[in-house]
């Protein structure tokens, strides 16, 4: 609502405040009267301002409920923003968070094809006998960034299948296994896959539906115990929430 004393915004102000509106919804769609209690205009003014800005392609409207949601247009901006450099620049406050708050490696990873792109880490304090550089790929189907990616997507057999040539010697029951398991318990598992000594878990983080990256915290294997897992995880679930921007959330039940 608009506060007393608070001139009513004009034509851009009313846009900014309805796509504001959606995106805080978190992708939910919004009815009318929903968005006209939320930005605080008359609902004529607010039906008005939808109808242009959904003329313009940055929010779409469903024909069968009438709500709204931000279009085609409106994704296109935040996947512009949301590029590989700005994700990286955006989360590293994030990853430094939560470094510091495990103790442990912390990478930031995205899709490219079938291996899965660190694009930022943050190191422990303590030294940790691992060596990642920003910059370079890993598996998706064996490691805990690329198995959390891969959990919020619903593939076949034959589309998932497309990820084990990335990652010679592991089979199509281990991969569907694995991401079962990620999706069952909203973070991924990683047990030296890609390093023997090596032990990680992963979240993907999400833009409305779609997940645009994941993070993951790296351990050595002789300290990821189910105990110290279970700690991690709370970890994170208690600090990414917390701190990432608004247009990103962890995956549900985490």
């Amino acid at each position: 609502m608009i506060s007393p004393g608070v001139t009513a915004p004009g034509t851009t102000g009313r846009a900014l405040q309805l796509l504001t509106a959606m995106m805080d919804a978190g992708g939910q769609p919004l009815s009318l009267a929903e968005l006209t209690e939320r930005v605080g205009i008359a609902k004529p003014t607010c039906y008005r301002a939808l109808s242009t800005l959904k003329l313009r392609g940055f929010v779409e409207q469903d024909v069968e409920t009438g709500q709204y949601r931000l279009g085609p247009m409106a994704m296109r901006m935040g996947e512009t923003f949301a590029g590989t450099r700005n994700l990286a620049g955006a989360l590293h406050p994030v990853l430094v968070r939560l470094s510091r708050a495990t103790g442990e490696l912390v990478h930031l990873g995205v899709l490219s094809g079938d291996r899965m792109l660190y694009i930022d880490k943050v190191e422990p304090e303590r030294a940790i006998r691992v060596w990642s550089a920003i910059g370079q790929t890993v598996p998706v189907a064996t490691s805990a960034l690329g198995r959390a990616v891969l959990s919020t997507r619903d593939l076949t057999d034959q589309q998932l299948g497309s990820y084990l040539l990335g990652a010679p010697g592991s089979s199509m029951e281990e991969l569907r296994r694995a991401v079962d398991a990620a999706r069952d318990k909203g973070f991924s598992e990683e047990h030296g896959e890609n390093e023997p000594d090596v032990a990680c878990v992963g979240v993907a983080l999400m833009r409305q539906d779609v997940a645009v990256a994941a993070v993951s915290v790296t351990s050595l294997a002789s300290r990821m115990t189910p105990a110290r897992q279970a700690e991690l995880v709370r970890i994170i679930r208690e600090e990414l929430p917390a701190t990432l921007p608004s247009w990103l959330r962890i995956v549900e039940g985490m």
